[in-house]
Parts: C-alpha cells; sequence; structure tokens
C-alpha cells in the first residue's frame, strides 16, 4: 500500500516526512489553492527532502510548456489536478520523463472508465464537488469506483483521515492513498495525525 502525503508547505512538514517516511511527497505547484507553494519555496522544500521519497508535483490546467521546463527535472511524479484530457497528457509524456497521474473527481463510473482510456501511469480517484479542483474534505463515492472496470492502478484520496482510511481501503482496494487535510489540524501538518495515519496504513 502506498502512501502519498500532500500539501506540503513548511520545512516543518518535510520533518515530518522525513521521519514517517511515506512512499510520495507532494506540492502543489499551481497557483491560487491554500496549499500552494511558490517555485522557489518548492526549490527549498524538495532540496530538504530525504532522496528516497518520490516527489509529486500537483498541476491544475498549467500550461505543458511551464511544467517541462521548470518543474520535470526536479518531480518524480506529475500529477494532473484539473480538466487536463488525453491528448494534453501524451503530449506531456513526450516531453517529460517522470510518471504521470491524473486526477479523476468521481461523480459517475464513465468518469473512472473514460480516465483508463487516457494512458497514465495511475489515476487518482477524488470526491467529486462543483467549483472545486480537490481539497473539498469529502470522501469519494466508493460505490461507484467499486462499480467501475478499469485497469490502470489507482490512488485513492478525497477526505481520508486516520478514522476512516482502514474502512476506505478494505472497500475499494487502492493500489495507495493520497491524503492532505486529514492530516492537519488548524490548517496545518500535524506530527501526531502524520504518525497515526502511517502506522494505520503500513498494517492494513
Amino acid at each position: 500500500m502506498k502512501v502519498k502525503l500532500c500539501g506540503l508547505r513548511r520545512p516543518e512538514d518535510i520533518g515530518f516526512v522525513n521521519e514517517f517516511m511515506p512512499d510520495y511527497a507532494g506540492f502543489i505547484l499551481s497557483g491560487g489553492f491554500k496549499r500552494s507553494v511558490g517555485y522557489e519555496q518548492f526549490l527549498t522544500l524538495e532540496s530538504m527532502l530525504d532522496r528516497n521519497i518520490r516527489r509529486v508535483g500537483v498541476f491544475v490546467n498549467e500550461p505543458l510548456e511551464i511544467i517541462a521546463e521548470k518543474y520535470a527535472d526536479k518531480l518524480d511524479v506529475i500529477q494532473l489536478h484539473g480538466d487536463e484530457d488525453k491528448s494534453y497528457l501524451q503530449a506531456l509524456k513526450n516531453v517529460v520523463n517522470c510518471n504521470i497521474w491524473k486526477a479523476v473527481r468521481v461523480k459517475e463510473i464513465s468518469d473512472i472508465e473514460n480516465a483508463d482510456r487516457y494512458g497514465a501511469d495511475m489515476l487518482l480517484l477524488d470526491a467529486f464537488a462543483p467549483n472545486s479542483y480537490g481539497g473539498t474534505g469529502k470522501t469519494a463515492d466508493y460505490s461507484v469506483i467499486k462499480k467501475a472496470v478499469f485497469s490502470t492502478p489507482f490512488m485513492l484520496a478525497g477526505g481520508l483521515d486516520c478514522d476512516n482510511v482502514e474502512n476506505a481501503v478494505r472497500t475499494v482496494s487502492p493500489d495507495g492513498v493520497d491524503i492532505s487535510g486529514g492530516i492537519e489540524t488548524d490548517g496545518f501538518k500535524d506530527r501526531d495525525k502524520i504518525r497515526k495515519f502511517m502506522k494505520i496504513v503500513r498494517s492494513v
């Protein structure tokens, strides 16, 4: 079971991540979101991160050229969390060496099955919310995920926390889980919640 801790913004966050060693550390690299980090801030945080933890850059409708020219050489994974389509994803694959994940805001079975044909290395199945690209704290519709027929590996995101992650994993059997708000207190990453979350997920 892979674990991604996302929305890292402070040196303290990197310290927590280095202590508990998830598989992936996520940075929101498109602007305008509450956990967004600027380019220089990202470079500082990334340089502090343990080299065994894979770096994930989260982008929302970002121009392809900016991702390829500014960020790709610092990332292991590019996560597309906006309205990017198959042609965008394939064009990006042609110019970067990173794995590419595509987030799906799950509303209908067809949302997942259509994204399955994009050629992503991983899908990230998140909750659907009107007018939002994620980070809502809502859980995904597990009944839709269970009915969908798809072959791309997937990470489960959306409203996960220490109280519900075990049930979520047992319900939909994801390849990994992605958490941000569920390991925060008052909007900041919480060491004890990270410790507890990692212990639960590693034991499932």
